[in-house]
């Protein structure tokens, strides 16, 4: 390296500095000061989930979600986190509660930078996420059903025309996504898999359990149907095996369970085989900003489920938690929050008045 090269650095150097320093908060300002944590009940439906809260020292607030927790893992959590840097995520944990503190995190990081958690993360990788629901509403471009609970192991045709009886009941120009949740035989997984095929799913979720690979294989080796698996996995080994052996077409980590940043660590994995993902989320409203975030921020994202419910009663509930509109489509898609963080305004008030003890 020449002289003039390493004077023109020094000059560039001595113009960043001040400029990094001022941008740079002091390490103790966004410090974790307080953590709290709201379990709520819909009021119909029963769905549990809780609500977490990170204060920090500097005042901002963060927000995530997860599901039911026990009391002694809130405690240990805090315990760790009180007094560390509130702008830390994707940080590894076993905690039932570290997808919410990544999503918490996140939150807080996206304030401090006054931006929306997708441009923290690199800016959007779309303008708006393409979302499906649980029944055939207007505004949802595809929807979820799920195939009825076996009575016994191999039904056999009685089972399959059961199955085409459902999907024949949906708007013609709907797409629709079938959920096994696991409880089918190999077998019986490969038939209807079979049987669905030219009505052509964006998948079948779960027709089987994944703790025997080679069962799944068979599944995957009778049909074209595409196949999704994700919700249940904790171990990122698995989603590593489904892929290797090219036997996954959707992946679907929970996103309560993983948070933002571990979900984007296995959409980055199955990128790399081609395969889209679409995170599970059968949560609250504040899960559904973290999931539009994730969305906006990974390439190979495909669609996301939103888990509304049927009664008015509970989705009065969700609204009031969270941002109003932030759960309903226009003409299929959810529209992406503008404002810092995960872009949602948390009702404080609503998380009490709905809390279960």
């Amino acid at each position: 390296m020449n002289r003039t090269t390493i004077r023109r650095r020094a000059r560039l150097n001595a113009g960043f500095a001040p400029q990094a320093a001022a941008a740079m908060p002091a390490s103790g300002d966004h410090a974790v000061a307080e953590m709290r944590w709201f379990p709520v009940r819909e009021p119909v439906s029963g769905n549990r989930y809780t609500v977490l809260r990170v204060k920090t020292r500097s005042g901002l607030t963060g927000w995530g979600e997860c599901a039911q927790v026990a009391e002694q893992d809130a405690r240990a959590l805090e315990k760790e986190w009180i007094g560390r840097p509130g702008t830390l995520y994707a940080m590894e944990g076993s905690s039932p509660l570290s997808g919410a503190l990544d999503m918490a995190l996140l939150d807080i990081l996206g304030k401090v930078c006054r931006a929306p958690i997708y441009r923290v993360l690199g800016g959007p990788t779309r303008h708006k996420v393409r979302a499906f629901t649980d029944s055939a509403e207007a505004a949802f471009s595809a929807v979820g059903i799920a195939a009825p609970k076996p009575a016994s192991r191999n039904q056999g045709k009685a089972f399959q025309n059961q199955v085409q009886a459902l999907i024949k009941q949906l708007p013609e120009d709907r797409d629709f996504v079938l959920s096994a949740h696991g409880a089918l035989t190999p077998g019986d997984a490969a038939s209807v898999a079979q049987a669905i095929e030219s009505s052509h799913p964006l998948w079948f979720d779960e027709p089987c359990s994944v703790s025997n690979i080679e069962a799944v294989r068979k599944v995957s080796a009778e049909t074209v149907t595409p196949l999704g698996f994700g919700r249940g996995i904790v171990d990122p080994g698995v989603f590593q095996a489904l892929l290797r052996e090219g036997l996954v077409d959707v992946v679907r980590p929970d996103i309560a369970l993983w948070g933002i940043s571990g979900t984007r660590r296995l959409a980055v994995m199955a990128e790399a085989y081609y395969v889209a993902v679409a995170p599970h989320h059968d949560g609250g409203p504040v899960a559904t900003a973290a999931a539009i975030q994730l969305a906006a921020s990974v390439p190979n994202f495909f669609i996301q489920h939103v888990p509304l419910p049927q009664d008015p009663k509970d989705r009065e509930m969700r609204a009031a938690i969270a941002s109003s509109g932030l759960e309903t489509p226009r003409e299929g898609f959810l529209q992406l929050p503008v404002g810092p963080g995960l872009g949602i305004e948390v009702n404080e008030s609503a998380l009490g008045k709905y809390h279960e003890a």
